[in-house]
């Protein structure tokens, strides 16, 4: 999948072009529902296809206070995007001034005129232009008006829930990492280094790793069942989220146990990738050392059941993983 960082960079000979615009925050069911017909129509009309979506997440421009972290940051966000089958990816940056747009002007001047939209797919809740004021009616208003048409999903549900990245988000939040997985259509993933300063050297020889500070989107403090990529190996694990409660003042990390470890080669920027499969138990304070030992002995031996009975740690990831750094350009 291509990655365009601007209008002026889309190819000269993209004149029709088949695209859905939106924030595409966890690339979830829903959105890969869309997303996929995108690219079978463009196949089938012999045009492009093109998923449009915003760098930063516009709430963090309209709403700082209130904006939500992010299920999928950018990169993430790509590479899984790239599985949909999309010929490429516009990230726009999102400013002041493209807030500002109309949602005429951003019909006439971005959809028809720079995007050269002969089809436009969006979820039945979208909405755009200045102030959120426009949505698919008025959107297929303007496409009649500016040359395009639009094509209207309605809301999706699964397991009774309706697939919305607000919805997922309340999940994680709330640790019900199990459920949104069914949303998603994948395990809810983190993606990024060993915390810095801890002396791993070129060659790590104890089955455990912190994260360094991740400031997206973390399930609720808690114990997970996880399966873990490493560079490019693959462990089951043990994840706590939290802030240590044991161990005296408060101090907020994420810390993965791999059960089938084996010394590998990792330093601080090794990509490590965390897939969270069940929740376990919440973080609680023991009164000593010993005692969470115990404790984290029980959940390693209830992780190893969940794989046992499950064999979940082959098919617990997206197939290729992220492969984030690919994007990053």
């Amino acid at each position: 999948m291509r990655v365009f960082r601007s209008i002026d960079e889309l190819p000269s000979d993209w004149h029709r072009n088949v695209i859905s615009v939106g924030n595409f925050d966890g690339v979830h069911l829903a959105h890969r529902h869309v997303l996929g017909r995108v690219a079978e129509r463009a196949r089938e009309l012999g045009a492009h296809s093109l998923a449009v979506t915003f760098d930063p997440h516009p709430a963090r421009l309209l709403r700082p206070q209130s904006a939500p972290r992010l299920i999928t940051p950018l990169p993430q966000k790509l590479a899984l995007l790239a599985q949909t089958g999309v010929e490429a990816t516009l990230v726009l940056a999102f400013d002041a001034g493209f807030s500002s747009l109309s949602p005429q002007a951003f019909a006439k001047q971005i959809v028809a005129g720079g995007l050269h939209a002969s089809e436009v797919h969006e979820g039945a809740s979208f909405h755009f232009g200045h102030q959120a004021e426009g949505n698919v009616d008025r959107l297929a208003e303007y496409g009649r008006e500016f040359g395009f048409s639009v094509v209207v999903y309605p809301e999706m549900r699964s397991r009774g829930e309706v697939v919305s990245s607000s919805a997922i988000r309340r999940l994680l939040i709330a640790g019900q990492v199990s459920k949104a997985r069914h949303l998603l259509g994948r395990p809810f993933s983190i993606t990024g280094t060993p915390a810095a300063g801890r002396g791993y050297g070129t060659r790590y020889t104890v089955p455990t790793i912190n994260l360094a500070e991740y400031t997206e989107l973390a399930p609720c403090h808690g114990v997970y069942v996880t399966c873990t990529r490493v560079g490019d190996e693959r462990f089951e694990s043990v994840t706590n989220i939290g802030v240590r409660p044991t161990f005296g003042e408060a101090s907020f990390a994420i810390e993965i146990h791999l059960l089938d470890f084996h010394p590998i080669a990792l330093d601080e920027s090794t990509e490590i990738e965390i897939a969270f499969l069940k929740w376990l138990r919440p973080e609680i304070k023991w009164p000593n050392a010993a005692e969470l030992k115990t404790q984290i002995g029980k959940d390693v031996k209830r992780s190893q059941r969940f794989f046992a009975l499950t064999n979940d740690k082959t098919k617990s990831l997206t197939a290729d993983f992220t492969d984030a750094h690919r994007y990053h350009g």
